[in-house]
């Protein structure tokens, strides 16, 4: 027997079921908020009701008469003078509202688990922060933590979650090493499988060390606010960046996020990117994203040089020129987009000679995504002939005048491999996946003031725009809609990004269906 659809109310009246909750629980919050003064009197009423009755209980039985009777007395007392009943009354009320009190203790500082916790940090701390000639050390073994921790909270776990401290001014804070030795120990002391931000403030002597919520993993490929030039490489902290971005999560609903916006063009001083990981860390994600943005105010050519067809998706799509996996390709490929780097550089220069503006066909943008060219690379010298590499120099070094850009895609492996062109002009550097302090400081220049945790889940990592900060990132998930463990929302994601196919060949393959939910 076949089953019978569920009703429309349980399949497309979720959210306005979850909206209808959410306003009756924020009217029951409001009508709390009113009535508090009511709840306290009431409460404080039966609190005197039942004291009463049990001083009544606790009475022996030839001492109830005189006691009503000398209740009764007060009463008619209180009855006859002027004013005597409001007077009672409001008595009664200010009673009842002081026995009605919310009487549950603050705390004020610590338990006993805390102290321990922080008294443990402090000794660990005392080789570190301490030398043999100090007169009056702050720090050593058996001294008194609080005068050193200004600041400390801890999570529901108890564990610490922000933790200010004072540290000697002959420390040598302005040493990497020096820092990543006190970075590594309170990691350690504080609790692994979480993202620690450290802040070094050299002129005050003061360290402050916060847990770092996790970065969101659930913001698919979509359409960013953003203007031409402006790429999202992902998300990050809230204090991070001065920027918010209006997205839609895996749950439908709206929200904003800070976003990692890569500014290109002829004034960015970043016109290139490098993105580094390990396989499986997301590097080809950040391209295809990369890639879908690209192409909605520019050309795109790539080049994959590992074979595995992570970019079908795009091939005959309006807006992409070339997708090519093999080495003669790419070398064709690679060689027109030199020649169309010059190309423009000409046109460009005879128009400003001649006092016209710059043609449009030099101001459309070029992207030209690289994924892995090491691959090429070995192919290249086994093949004997040029590595692919030595055709981006000129769009590496002269790309940013025509309106060029050049993204590239390595793995930690195969990063000697790598040219110096793509390493001097690739400003804008991207590390994703799991990565030793030693790699990051290779790919970004300076380490993270972060701790990464050993497990990160695809496409996070870090970013770094020239000489600025080192910002925490996770791509949004741009899977490849023709792999068969992409889900149905991210392929429909997807494919409503990519343009339409300009000239589909004879033996396209075609695109996956995607169930309706």
């Amino acid at each position: 027997m076949a089953r019978r659809p569920l009703p429309r109310i349980l399949t497309s009246g979720t959210v306005s079921i979850a909206r209808s909750r959410e306003l009756a629980r924020t009217a029951a919050d409001s009508a709390t908020d009113v009535l508090h003064p009511l709840i306290t009197i009431t409460k404080g009423l039966r609190r005197l009701a039942a004291a009463g009755r049990r001083k009544w209980t606790e009475t022996p039985k030839d001492r109830r008469g005189p006691l009503l009777f000398l209740v009764a007395s007060v009463i008619l007392v209180v009855a006859l003078i002027p004013y005597g009943p409001l007077l009672g009354l409001v008595t009664l009320m200010a009673t009842a509202a002081w026995q009605g009190r919310d009487r549950t203790p603050v705390r004020t500082g610590p338990d006993e688990a805390q102290v321990e916790r922080l008294s443990s940090l402090y000794e660990a701390l005392v080789p570190y922060f301490s030398v043999a000639d100090d007169p009056s050390p702050l720090y050593s073994h058996g001294g008194e933590w609080d005068k050193v921790f200004s600041g400390h909270d801890f999570d529901n776990d108890g564990r610490i979650s922000r933790l200010v401290l004072r540290y000697p001014a002959y420390f040598t804070d302005g040493e990497a090493d020096a820092r990543a030795r006190i970075e590594h120990l309170l990691h350690a002391k504080s609790g692994r499988g979480r993202e620690y931000h450290f802040t070094w403030d050299e002129e005050g002597n003061r360290l402050t060390l916060t847990v770092l919520a996790p970065l969101p993993t659930d913001i698919a490929a979509q359409r960013f606010v953003t203007s031409p030039g402006e790429t999202v490489l992902g998300f990050t902290d809230e204090t991070s960046v001065q920027r918010t971005l209006p997205v839609t999560d895996g749950a439908q609903k709206q929200r904003d996020v800070p976003p990692v916006v890569w500014r290109t063009g002829i004034r960015s001083t970043e016109p290139h990117l490098l993105a580094v990981g390990q396989p499986g860390s997301g590097t080809t994600t950040l391209l295809r994203s990369v890639a879908v943005q690209a192409l909605l105010h520019g050309d795109v050519v790539i080049v994959e040089g590992s074979g595995t067809g992570e970019y079908a998706c795009l091939v005959g799509r309006g807006g992409v020129l070339a997708v090519e996996c093999g080495l003669s390709g790419a070398l064709a490929t690679l060689e027109w987009a030199t020649n169309e780097t010059e190309r423009r550089l000409i046109a460009a220069n005879q128009a400003r000679q001649a006092g016209h503006p710059t043609p449009d066909d030099c101001k459309r943008p070029l992207w030209i995504l690289v994924d892995r060219p090491s691959a090429l690379g070995h192919l290249a010298a086994a093949d004997g002939v040029s590595d692919p590499q030595a055709l981006l120099q000129v769009p590496l070094r002269h790309g940013r005048a025509a309106a060029v850009t050049v993204v590239v895609a390595e793995q930690f492996d195969s990063l000697d491999a790598l040219t110096d062109p793509v390493r001097q002009h690739t400003r804008a550097r991207v590390v994703l996946g799991p990565a030793t302090p030693a790699q990051m400081r290779e790919v970004l220049g300076v380490e993270p003031r972060t701790t990464p945790t050993p497990d990160v889940p695809p496409g996070r990592g870090y970013a770094r725009l020239g000489s600025g900060p080192v910002h925490r990132l996770q791509v949004p998930a741009t899977p490849d809609p023709y792999d068969d463990a992409t889900s149905d929302a991210h392929c429909r994601a997807v494919l409503e990004l990519l343009p339409e196919r300009s000239a589909p060949p004879a033996d396209a393959e075609p695109e996956p269906a995607v169930v309706e939910s």
